[in-house]
């Protein structure tokens, strides 16, 4: 077990450099796809997966993501107003087929997984963002490891019953190592001039920040799991689970370096 989920994270370690690298319609896409596999394991949680009402759901993150790469990204607030109302629409005409809460979960899971993941492209779409999009693995992943190493090693205080293996010193470690990780990032960042204040600064403060959110964005996919009583949300990564059993961190992390930057620089 422990093999296969070390072999299936150096891929997709590999795979995030590949896509990080070359961005543009490359990235889009991924994330495209990989929002369509996570709205299909939530929606089948929700236990809504054979529900008509989900193809608004799947058509609408296609247009979403779409409509960013084409650069029009004042245009998504009405896209995810329009997709509420026809969920509505949808909603009174099958009546009393659907119910209420359909509508609720399926816009939930528009909001939670196509639009929280696509601030990973957005972000690799900001100027210098083939750097600044590292932050938000170096939050997550970054973090997880970090904290993973530490709770092994020290960790002695639980930290919440949602995650057995989580302690107090581990989440810890995780925030500390990250900011120790976004400060040696830094030094080799060449856009030094884009911030307020000097990466060195900026750095450690949005992987700290997105290492403690990072925390809270696992345990609230841990949480999904056990109001439904899963164990993994798929079985599509060896070793791993689904999509939303790895990208459970980085859906949190991913709007908050985003908008952390864009508030820490002249963009």
């Amino acid at each position: 077990m422990f093999i296969t989920r070390l072999l299936s994270g150096i891929v997709l370690v590999i795979a995030a450099i590949v896509l990080l690298f070359f961005g543009d319609i490359w990235l889009a896409a991924v994330l495209l796809i990989l929002s369509q596999i996570g709205i299909y394991e939530l929606l089948r949680v929700f236990r809504l997966d054979r529900n008509p009402m989900t193809l608004i759901v799947y058509l609408e993150t296609a247009v979403y993501y779409t409509i960013l790469y084409l650069g029009k990204e004042w245009w998504t607030q009405g896209l995810l107003v329009l997709e509420l109302v026809i969920l509505l629409v949808v909603y009174v005409v099958r009546y009393p087929k659907d119910r209420i809460d359909m509508v609720a979960k399926c816009f939930f899971v528009s909001v939670y997984v196509a639009l929280l993941l696509s601030f990973i492209y957005q972000t690799r779409c900001l100027p210098g963002g083939e750097w600044l999009v590292w932050l938000i693995i170096i939050g997550s992943w970054g973090s997880d490891t970090c904290a993973y190493v530490v709770g092994m090693l020290m960790g002695k205080h639980h930290f919440s019953e949602l995650s057995p293996k989580k302690t107090v010193e581990g989440c810890v470690g995780g925030v500390v190592g990250a900011a120790l990780i976004g400060f040696g990032y830094a030094c080799f960042f060449p856009y030094r001039d884009m911030f307020l204040i000097t990466p060195k600064l900026v750095f450690p403060l949005v992987v700290a920040i997105s290492a403690v959110i990072s925390q809270f964005g696992d345990l609230a996919a841990s949480a999904i799991k056990r109001n439904f009583e899963i164990k993994d949300y798929g079985d599509l990564i060896p070793g791993h689970g689904g999509v939303l059993d790895r990208f459970d961190s980085v859906i949190f992390v991913a709007p908050f370096v985003y908008y952390l930057l864009v508030m820490a620089s002249y963009i």
